[in-house]
């Protein structure tokens, strides 16, 4: 193939259990003047790798020993998957639901994942019992955990028995598991012992006050607060925000991550995310159908250039990713119409070489960086 600014090469890689198409997108930013006209690259990879037996991926985590965690969605339920070989190999998929927490006609869907430092791996799922006109109180947040070591899943538990939606976990340094929600205001749960129980409901500040039908990220930051991502829907301003909540005193704030305003009189039904970074946080989000991020501060501030325009576009509730990778740049990635698209940008927020794109069943992205400092999309 001739070398090219934007270096696009195809390969297949065979795995243990069987053939897995994978195909690698190279792209290859030139930085700098180097001496006698030579240029030193500076490659960002972005590996896809097929969801096992055509299921829709979610979410995908590491944890410290480099292990990739996939969640995926299939015609028969949730199911989980491993690999610690960056994705050459896969686990046998693990499915999330005990058979006692299914009931005919009950459909669980997958909305968050996250994994602990000791590898715990903590999921957030969905149903549809409120179409089968259920007892209210299952109409909430399931949770579900996979210690290290185990074969299964343990089984579904309710976290706040409330009709709910826009689940999202977040994970601490010590244990702490926080199960994030919405009922027209935001709330919590928080577990101290790694999701084995959690405590009552706590609401979070009123000030906040979440457009109800799109859903919210969370992550712990450096200094222990709890940040949340959502979209407010105050006046019909469908604005972006980052929410701080402090754990032992429930104060919050809430800073305005958007630039590009949205006023609609109805819930625009997008997803969103947010991630921790070294100096605070990368978040990405649509406004418009047009896909955005931007670099914040630790108090949630928009770093210069503030808000990026991507190439990418979403549907309703389709997936949305931004991903710090180790070296400073980021990976954002978009869903729309089954079609996966991607972007890295370096770290002063400009693009690194062409936009990539696959076919990709489901509405979910699901991605890491490994440890190399490579990407993993999933499609």
């Amino acid at each position: 193939m001739t070398s090219s600014p934007s270096n696009i090469s195809v390969h297949f890689l065979f795995l243990t259990a069987k053939p897995m198409k994978i195909s690698t997108l190279r792209m290859i930013a030139v930085i700098g003047l180097v001496l006698v006209g030579a240029t030193a690259p500076v490659t960002a990879k972005v590996t896809t790798i097929a969801t096992p037996g055509g299921g829709q991926p979610m979410v995908a985590k590491t944890d410290p020993k480099g292990t990739i965690h996939l969640v995926f969605d299939t015609r028969n339920g949730p199911q989980y998957v491993s690999s610690i070989d960056n994705g050459r190999t896969l686990s046998q998929p693990i499915d999330l639901v005990d058979p006692a927490s299914r009931k005919p006609g009950l459909e669980f869907i997958t909305w968050d994942m996250v994994v602990s430092s000791d590898g715990t791996v903590h999921v957030a799922l969905g149903t549809n019992a409120w179409k089968l006109k259920l007892p209210k109180d299952e109409w909430g947040f399931m949770y579900t955990r996979l210690l290290p070591g185990a074969r299964e899943f343990e089984p579904v538990k309710n976290v706040n028995h409330k009709p709910s939606e826009g689940f999202s976990l977040a994970v601490g340094d010590d244990g702490e598991v926080a199960a994030v929600w919405m009922a027209d205001k935001l709330f919590f749960n928080l577990s101290k012992d790694h999701g084995a129980t959690f405590g009552p409901i706590v609401e979070i500040d009123s000030a906040l006050n979440p457009c109800n039908c799109c859903t919210t990220s969370a992550v712990f930051a450096a200094d222990g607060r709890l940040a949340i991502l959502y979209r407010e829907e105050t006046n019909n301003d469908r604005d972006m925000y980052l929410g701080l909540v402090d754990l032992k005193t429930n104060q919050a704030t809430k800073t305005r991550v958007s630039s590009t305003g949205w006023k609609i009189d109805s819930c625009p039904m997008t997803y969103y995310s947010v991630a921790r970074t070294e100096t605070g946080f990368v978040a990405a989000w649509p406004t418009k159908g047009q896909i955005f991020f931007a670099k914040l501060s630790a108090d949630g501030s928009p770093i210069t250039p503030k808000e990026i325009k991507t190439p990418g576009a979403c549907g309703m509730r389709t997936g949305v990713l931004a991903l710090p990778t180790t070296d400073g740049k980021t990976l954002v990635a978009w869903k729309k119409d089954k079609q996966l698209g991607w972007q890295v940008y370096d770290g002063r927020g400009r693009p690194m070489g062409a936009p990539g794109g696959a076919p990709s069943d489901g509405s979910g992205v699901a991605a890491v960086v490994v440890k190399n400092g490579d990407v993993v999309l999933f499609k």
